[in-house]
């Protein structure tokens, strides 16, 4: 196992009550295996069936393995005017 920081913004960092949260994941984990383990926190109940998620500044596919040293953000909707 090792951890990965995910930065929260907005509306997330609102309903989880932090500006990042550590995540433990299993080697060879996905994107969409970080989106489960989010899902057991607090607060995940503002997540859309498929939230947006950065690696390393790049929207990344479910599919898409996460690594310890990647840049991960969870990206809230954004509402245009």
């Amino acid at each position: 196992m090792s951890a990965v920081t995910v930065y929260l913004f907005a509306s997330y960092a609102e309903s989880f009550g932090a500006n990042n949260l550590k995540i433990e994941l299993a080697p060879e984990s996905t994107v969409a295996d970080l989106v489960a383990e989010l899902r057991a926190h607090p607060g995940s109940h503002v997540l859309p069936s498929s939230p947006r998620v950065a690696v390393n500044r790049k929207f990344a596919a479910p599919d898409q393995l996460v690594r310890p040293t990647d840049e991960i953000a969870l990206i809230p909707p954004v509402a245009g005017g």
